[in-house]
Parts: C-alpha cells; sequence; structure tokens
C-alpha cells in the first residue's frame, strides 16, 4: 500500500485535475471497499473536496506579493507585474492580482507571450483563453508578441515564473529586470543562477514559500474529510491568509538574522523544525 490517508496524499499537478482525483479516490475507495474520500485532494467539491482549493495556490502568490509590497512600502496601484504561466497557477493568480489592483503587464502560455506596459484587462483574456480557446499570442487587446521564456525578462515590479521549471538559469538570469521573484512554478530558478540574482538585489519569494497556497489548502481538505466536516471559503481563506503571512514573515526574519537570502532561510527553517521535532521524541540526546 503506497499511498493513503494516513501515508501519502497525492493532489493534482501538471496533466491532473479534479476529475483524475476523483477517479484515484474512487479506485482507492474500491480496493479497501469502503469509500476514503481524504485519500488524496483537489477533488471536486461534491466528492469531499475543499472550497477555495482550486483558487488556492493563485490566492497564495497574491499573499505572498502582498506582504512583499508591505515590507517595501509599495502601493497595489501600478505595481507591474509579469506571470509567465496561463495554467491553473498563471491563470488564477493573474486573476486575483487583477482583482487586488495590480497591473498585469505580461502574460505566456504554451503559444507564446504578450507584453503591454499599459496592462491587460485580466477578465477579458480568460474569456479569450479559458472559453473562447484561443492562443494567448492572438488576444486582440493584446500587446508586443514574444517567445514565452521572454516574457520574464520584461520590465517589471514584480516577475512570476508559473509555468514549468528551470526557466531562469546562469545564462539568462542577469537579464532580470524586476524587483521581486515570486516563484508560482516549482524550481524554476537553477542552482546556478541564484548567485546572479542575489547580486541583482532581487527579493526573492522562493517556490516552497510562493507556491505554498496549494499544498496548504490541500491539508485543509485532508483535514476536512477526516472531520467529515466543512469550512466555508471564507474560513479556508482566512486560514490560508494566516498560514502564508506566518511563513513569510518567519523566512524574511530568519534571512535577516543569519545573513542569508531567502531560500536559504527557507531551507533552514524547514530543516530546524524537523531537527527539533526529533530532538523532542527523543532521537538524539
Amino acid at each position: 500500500e503506497w499511498f493513503g490517508p494516513e501515508r501519502d496524499v497525492p493532489a493534482p499537478d501538471l496533466g491532473t485535475n479534479e476529475q483524475t482525483m476523483a477517479w484515484i479516490m474512487d479506485t482507492y475507495s474500491m480496493h479497501v471497499r469502503h469509500t476514503t474520500t481524504a485519500v488524496v485532494t483537489g477533488k471536486p467539491i461534491d466528492l469531499g473536496g475543499s472550497q477555495g482549493r482550486h483558487e488556492a495556490t493563485g490566492r497564495g502568490v497574491l499573499i505572498n506579493c502582498d506582504r512583499a509590497l508591505a515590507k517595501f512600502r509599495m502601493q497595489h496601484t501600478n505595481t507591474r507585474v509579469v506571470i509567465q504561466g496561463f495554467g491553473n497557477v498563471g491563470s488564477m493568480t493573474a486573476k486575483l492580482m487583477h482583482e487586488a489592483g495590480y497591473k498585469i503587464v505580461g502574460v505566456a502560455d504554451i503559444y507564446g507571450a504578450l507584453y503591454n506596459e499599459n496592462g491587460f484587462d485580466i477578465s477579458k483574456l480568460l474569456d479569450w483563453v479559458q472559453d473562447k480557446h484561443r492562443p494567448l499570442p492572438e488576444f486582440p487587446a493584446g500587446g508586443t508578441k514574444m517567445d514565452a521564456s521572454e516574457i520574464l525578462f520584461q520590465p517589471a515590479d514584480i516577475v512570476i515564473p508559473a509555468a514549468v521549471e528551470n526557466q531562469i538559469t546562469s545564462a539568462n538570469a542577469h537579464r532580470l529586470q524586476t524587483r521581486i521573484l515570486c516563484e508560482g512554478a516549482n524550481g524554476p530558478t537553477t542552482a546556478m543562477a541564484d548567485e546572479i540574482v542575489d547580486s541583482k538585489g532581487i527579493f526573492v519569494i522562493p517556490d516552497i514559500l510562493a507556491n505554498a497556497g496549494g499544498v496548504t489548502v490541500s491539508y485543509f481538505e485532508w483535514v476536512q474529510d477526516r472531520q467529515g466536516f466543512f469550512w466555508s471559503e471564507r474560513e479556508v481563506n482566512e486560514r490560508l491568509k494566516d498560514v502564508i503571512e506566518n511563513s513569510f514573515a518567519e523566512v524574511v526574519r530568519y534571512a535577516e538574522t543569519h545573513g542569508v537570502n531567502n531560500r536559504v532561510a527557507a531551507y533552514m527553517l524547514a530543516i530546524n523544525r524537523v531537527a527539533f521535532a526529533l530532538k523532542e521524541r527523543g532521537f538524539y540526546a
């Protein structure tokens, strides 16, 4: 038994969605001969899914960016944002940040990218891509067309890679023109690029913090399934906000206290928590 509600609990990512999770839950349940909703997360609401799960990763990105703006005493209005990727994470991040007052000046999907210094009407762009199923670069009210990889290096206050890994490398990191790099994707920046990004003075919100909204609400979904009692979307979002804001503050505090960048600080914090728990359990003297 490789996974289960008390072992390993999968959730959707690239190439999977709510329907896939429903199939996995159903198949597992048939094998154990009773319905076990807590075996996976990211399920449809009617099958034990959580309110707010679909938006959670994008909302987590928004919350992290809000905290970064507060740290630098910046305002939402006219804060220019570039987002690479227009799947669940990228499109939801664009929607939520647009609604919060950010100016989305760069967007990209697998077909290419658009940059418009005047900003995009994200509701119309979502209708074009998701409802009309048209390639993003053909959006009628678009801007300058370019390759999807190029959008990360356009002028912005916040750059959000929300596609696939290894987009920012030692060969191109010097081209970044941003103050804040918020990693919505997993591993979008290579290890060798980190030193270059640091040398440019860019404030990095590392992936394990930036995109933690999804896995956090997956945990909330697991909790709700286990107790058989479900929360409102407002409750889910409030609890998510508390977790992300507290984590952001702790990572930044660790970075400043130990004189390291945010990525190293996040790793130090994580390892310290595990080490402390092991010591408490009596594994080490």
